[in-house]
């Protein structure tokens, strides 16, 4: 019989997710006779029964284009925003889900969107996920799609931030995604040959970064490129987050989490400028002329590496192997040169952070990259 597969795409847009959805639907449609059905924006789009059918002609010339041809929404199904309040809407989705005479459906996505998925499972749903996060911080996977690119863009960022740096004696501080995780701003920090790399693994002391950049002065070198991960932070922050974060488990285990939530609220919102006064710091602390420069969004866009568009495909085509074979309530990951299935349950609510003695902090440390510490 044959076999009617759903698809989606949610969470941050990444380069490679329309590879992926072309490596799946290729491989399912013409090596297994399957059937695709889209949905529009994530789980938005499956609650609202949004759909299109994908075939060859929409599949065709999507390999080369950034973001993704779905669309994408942050939206959750058990929280989902609905005329000014949050409800849960996994059950409708279950009933659009019968309604296609689904076999399976295809989440494509980052951390939230696995969780999301695994909420659905729970639902009696069958899902199979794919992952995709320019932050790297999947749980289960050597690589998730959308990494390599950003990594590319983040370096090319660094090496022409290197000639006005030159040019001007300054102190140039660079924040690059990432989330919670420092795999992004580690790879482009060493790629791009940045002085210094602040990452969350490592919580950092100003005055240790002054003195790096001050003995670089020192020795004839008048400027230093300052690599900071959205997530990195100073000792003070650090140990504050932790206690905060702490005091949030406790508070969701006897119900009363409102007033942490609020102050956690308040954290994260002050910490949205702490590259700002990082480099203000810096400048004082040096008297140095220091400036910042946010990469933002430009790291999710563009056309996708030749390694996301392979590592896309692969992880497309071996969904709908999958699926084939009747495997669900799996992510399809990469491992060394293979792909493996890997239970749900073994992933979701953990994340692949940088280990303190992995290879790239290693290399960091022998090249005389500064970390902050």
């Amino acid at each position: 019989m044959t076999k009617l597969v759903g698809v989606l795409t949610a969470g941050g847009d990444t380069p490679g997710l329309n590879a992926a959805l072309r490596g799946l639907g290729k491989a399912a449609i013409e090596g297994y006779g399957m059937q695709i059905i889209g949905f529009y924006e994530g789980y938005r789009g499956l609650m609202q029964n949004r759909t299109i059918r994908l075939d060859g002609s929409n599949l065709s010339g999507i390999l080369t284009r950034g973001g993704t041809i779905l669309g994408t929404s942050r939206d959750k199904p058990n929280n989902m925003p609905m005329g000014g309040q949050f409800l849960d809407m996994t059950d409708t989705m279950l009933e659009n889900y019968n309604r296609h005479h689904l076999d399976v459906l295809v989440c494509i996505g980052g951390g939230g969107t696995h969780k999301s998925a695994a909420k659905l499972m729970k639902k009696g749903i069958n899902v199979v996920t794919i992952p995709k996060t320019i932050d790297n911080d999947l749980f289960g996977t050597d690589h998730s799609i959308g990494f390599d690119t950003a990594l590319g863009i983040a370096t090319d960022a660094i090496d022409r931030l290197h000639s006005t740096a030159h040019s001007h004696h300054r102190i140039i501080v660079v924040e690059i995604m990432g989330h919670n995780t420092g795999w992004l701003a580690l790879g482009s920090g060493i790629a791009g040959g940045a002085d210094v790399i602040l990452i969350p693994e490592i919580p950092y002391k100003a005055n240790a970064i002054a003195d790096a950049i001050l003995a670089r002065s020192r020795g004839g070198k008048r400027f230093s490129i300052v690599a900071v991960s959205e997530g990195a932070m100073n000792r003070g922050d650090h140990e504050e987050y932790i206690k905060i974060t702490k005091e949030l488990a406790e508070a969701k285990k006897s119900g009363e989490k409102e007033k942490i939530d609020a102050r956690m609220l308040a954290f994260r919102q002050d910490h949205a400028t702490s590259t700002i006064r990082l480099a203000q710091e810096l400048e004082r602390l040096t008297g140095l002329e220091s400036r910042v420069t946010i990469l933002g969004y430009v790291q999710r866009g563009g056309t996708p590496s030749a390694y996301d568009r392979l590592l896309a495909t692969r992880l497309g085509t071996a969904a709908a192997d999958m699926i084939n074979q009747e495997k669900y309530g799996i992510m399809v990951a990469a491992r060394g040169e293979g792909i493996e299935p890997v239970e749900l349950s073994e992933i979701v609510g953990k994340r692949n952070i940088v280990p303190l003695d992995h290879p790239w902090i290693q290399s960091a440390r022998h090249v005389g990259t500064n970390l902050g510490d």
